[in-house]
């Protein structure tokens, strides 16, 4: 029997991340539910368990440095190595954020999630990953982070509104994946950047109009991309997406 597939992600207690977890779990792999609440990681556990999907928990705050150390430390002991990481997790700020007026406090919180959190656990998880023979990174973004889009003629309809704080977090990951597909070429790690569209999510209040299962399933395509696969780039359910 082949050796099954490790995958870890991020903020996989609820919403796209759950379905991400639900989505490889039902390929046969062993996915790790990474949240940093106890209650809710194992609830998340049990219900994929329940569904069929070999399921762990890995307690994680993306914020937090030795914690992120401890989770790579429990993959490690549980598996040995890594396949797949899924940087999932991420927030949106408090609303609204037009520049004139947003609390720079809240620039600070989240891009120490939705992009130092991303580096902090890609690194953490690095040398777990250099041990699988088909290692895959995938980084969930959003359009809404593409310069192309945000300032094009119909940037409302295609970036969403003006969001100071979210929406270059965005940006900021794409920038930052581009520089560890530049350092990682010439390994066999593919890692790529995904938009899952506009879901219904707590993120956003529950105003998307596309599933959690809808939006997991970009982050599943670029999990199982071949050896031969692209890297360093941008997609949605409809193929690339401008940077």
């Amino acid at each position: 029997m082949p050796e099954r597939t490790i995958a870890l992600v991020t903020g996989a207690n609820k919403g796209i991340g759950y379905k991400i977890a639900e989505g490889l779990g039902a390929l046969g792999w062993s996915v790790g539910v990474g949240a940093r609440d106890d209650l809710r990681r194992e609830a998340a556990v049990e219900r994929l368990r329940a569904a069929g999907v070999d399921a762990f928990g890995v307690p994680l705050d993306v914020t937090d440095e030795a914690g992120v150390a401890a989770a790579a430390r429990l993959i490690e002991a549980q598996a040995g190595r890594l396949d797949v990481l899924v940087n999932n997790a991420a927030i949106a700020g408090v609303m609204p954020q037009e520049p004139t007026g947003v609390d720079p406090a809240t620039v600070r919180t989240v891009v120490e999630t939705n992009v130092i959190g991303v580096i902090r656990v890609t690194n953490a998880m690095l040398p777990l990953l250099r041990r699988s023979a088909s290692p895959r990174i995938v980084n969930m973004s959003s359009s809404v982070g593409s310069l192309t889009r945000q300032s094009g003629p119909d940037a409302e309809q295609t970036a969403g509104p003006v969001a100071v704080v979210y929406a270059p977090s965005k940006t900021f990951l794409n920038a930052v994946t581009l520089q560890y597909a530049r350092e990682l070429s010439g390994t066999n790690i593919l890692i790529n950047v995904g938009c899952p569209g506009y879901v219904a999510t707590d993120l956003n209040g529950f105003r998307g109009v596309r599933t959690p299962e809808q939006g997991a399933a970009i982050a599943v395509k670029l999990a199982t991309l071949p050896d031969d696969g692209p890297t360093g780039q941008f997609f949605d359910d409809a193929g690339p997406v401008p940077w």
